[in-house]
């Protein structure tokens, strides 16, 4: 069983997909980890974006500033670029086609990645919720933040993924859309498990 689980920045989508890999017992895979430690690779290495992608490892994962904003407005850059996308491709591929499946999540899983997955959930929230929910995150790490800021980034970063020419970010046909913009992760959480349920006892 694949679940692909896209949407935006700051929507719940890692949250809700990190959940739904231990509920069914599942690898997971957070994508935008794989684009954000290009970007800074790049930023460290001063490599270019398409020679960083082909030589990320297993390690370049495990740095401790992936998370951080500056590796969040990286990746958003050079995953615009088409060579990047088609060197991690295949890393993704080979995630997803392990047994006994694979929950991963990230902007094109649906679309790109893995069209053939059995459960596709797009997850999203209002523009002014998720600029909200990073302003409390970055707060809450210590991090000085103005949610004038906050917002103008993520409005600059949406419209960076909405638009580029390769694997733009949006809903797979297929998708079911789950708006988390006024509900809790628990609730999220329910609603994905009622999907997947109805998906699968209809693809019996």
């Amino acid at each position: 069983m694949i679940i692909a689980v896209d949407g935006p920045a700051a929507a719940g989508k890692g949250t809700l997909a990190k959940r739904l890999a231990g509920h069914f017992d599942l690898p997971h895979l957070d994508t935008g980890l794989i684009y954000r430690a290009v970007g800074l690779k790049c930023r460290e290495s001063g490599l270019d974006p398409a020679t960083a992608a082909a030589q990320l490892t297993a390690e370049d994962l495990t740095s401790p500033f992936l998370r951080d904003e500056a590796a969040g407005s990286a990746a958003s850059e050079v995953a615009a670029i088409p060579a990047v996308r088609s060197a991690l491709l295949g890393f993704q591929r080979r995630f997803a086609g392990q047994r006994p499946g694979a929950v991963l999540d990230g902007r094109d899983i649906g679309t790109v990645v893995c069209p053939e997955a059995e459960i596709k959930l797009f997850v999203t929230a209002s523009i002014a919720k998720r600029a909200e929910r990073r302003w409390k995150e970055l707060l809450a790490k210590g991090e000085p933040a103005i949610a004038e800021r906050v917002l103008q980034d993520m409005q600059e970063r949406d419209a960076r993924d909405a638009s580029r020419d390769v694997a733009p970010l949006a809903p797979a046909a297929d998708a079911v859309l789950i708006d988390t913009s006024e509900l809790d992760e628990d609730a999220v959480f329910q609603r994905a498990l009622d999907i997947i349920d109805r998906t699968m006892t209809t693809n019996r």
